[in-house]
């Protein structure tokens, strides 16, 4: 941040706002400054640390509205940071020190990890007992205290969820600590596309079919619903294991006109009628509102739902043994 001899902000010179582990901005940012400068930070430079917040396709919550942490190198720089963003955002909460607010967005994204990992799992039991799993978090949903609700899926997407908790993991090892939260979080949420494709090769096998040679579509590559990033999306390795198995495999998401599997194969998205009335069975991994759910459900004749884009829809359950759709990956005869 530059800042005038009379105290006041004029501008910004240097800051970082990328999630990274606690400790980045002062051992590699800072040094690398005065090295390529001569300056000495806090004294003739001020440095601060804001971790970005943002979700996309989040209509409440923007940049200006939600609460954005602030920091310094020290009591100067931390305030010119602050007073920088306070220009810029409604709230802003400035932190101790970088190291806090570089630990405080480590800890908001592998809480997110964890927390999906448990309903993910939680998810797979249901699907063994045969107890609809979104019936039990809407039912658990209306505690009013003590309770967050984490929906189940196809594994985790995006730039920041599958990545940003092993930042604290490896600082952690430098510590001779191991984070077992994180590395166990890891290993369900990863494995989730392969649980996908398994149940995928159940709903092909039920109709006397096998995943070799099967024709199957993939609604939504998109990491998250209405949105056109596909970065890291769980969809890049339920196509590639798909295809490893010997199926035929197309896609369709309005968003996103071109991606690449795990393998990276690239494929071109295909219209909506065309994927559901060419495939075997059809695979909903992304529940974008642009998708005419209507069709899906009225033309699919098997289709494997991982998000819930059934709901209150008429659906025949898989198998005898399960009165309801039991998991997120739950099959449905349309």
């Amino acid at each position: 941040m530059r800042v005038s001899d009379d105290g006041r902000l004029t501008g910004c010179d240097e800051g970082t706002k990328s999630t990274t582990y606690p400790g980045s901005t002062e051992e590699i940012f800072v040094p690398l400054l005065e090295a390529g400068s001569g300056l000495t930070a806090g004294r003739d430079f001020r440095v601060g640390y804001s971790p970005e917040r943002i979700d996309p396709s989040n209509r409440t919550f923007g940049f200006r509205n939600t609460p954005k942490l602030t920091s310094g190198v020290d009591h100067e720089s931390a305030e010119a940071v602050a007073e920088f963003y306070g220009e810029l955002v409604d709230d802003v909460v400035p932190v101790p020190g970088t190291r806090e607010a570089e630990l405080a967005k480590l800890l908001e994204n592998t809480y997110r990890h964890v927390n999906i990992a448990l309903v993910n799992e939680l998810a797979i039991f249901c699907n063994e007992l045969g107890i609809d799993v979104w019936s039990v978090l809407d039912a658990a949903a209306t505690k009013p205290f003590g309770f967050m609700k984490f929906t189940p899926g196809p594994g985790v997407g995006g730039h920041c969820i599958p990545v940003d908790p092993y930042y604290l993991a490896w600082r952690a090892r430098e510590f001779d600590f191991v984070d077992r939260f994180v590395e166990l979080a890891g290993d369900i949420n990863f494995a989730m596309p392969r649980h996908v494709v398994e149940l995928v090769a159940e709903a092909l096998n039920e109709h006397g079919r096998a995943i070799k040679d099967a024709r199957v579509g993939i609604i939504g590559v998109a990491f998250k619903p209405n949105v056109r990033d596909a970065r890291n999306s769980p969809a890049a390795d339920v196509m590639a294991i798909l295809a490893e198995r010997g199926a035929t495999v197309a896609y369709h998401d309005p968003h996103v006109p071109t991606f690449r599997d795990r393998d990276r194969v690239e494929r071109s998205s295909v219209g909506l009628d065309e994927l559901v009335d060419g495939a075997d069975v059809v695979v909903v991994v992304t529940a974008h509102k642009a998708i005419d759910w209507d069709r899906v459900y009225a033309s699919g004749s098997l289709i494997v739902d991982t998000v819930n884009s059934s709901a209150g829809r008429e659906t025949r359950p898989r198998g005898e043994r399960n009165p309801a759709p039991a998991d997120p990956t739950a099959l449905h005869d349309a």
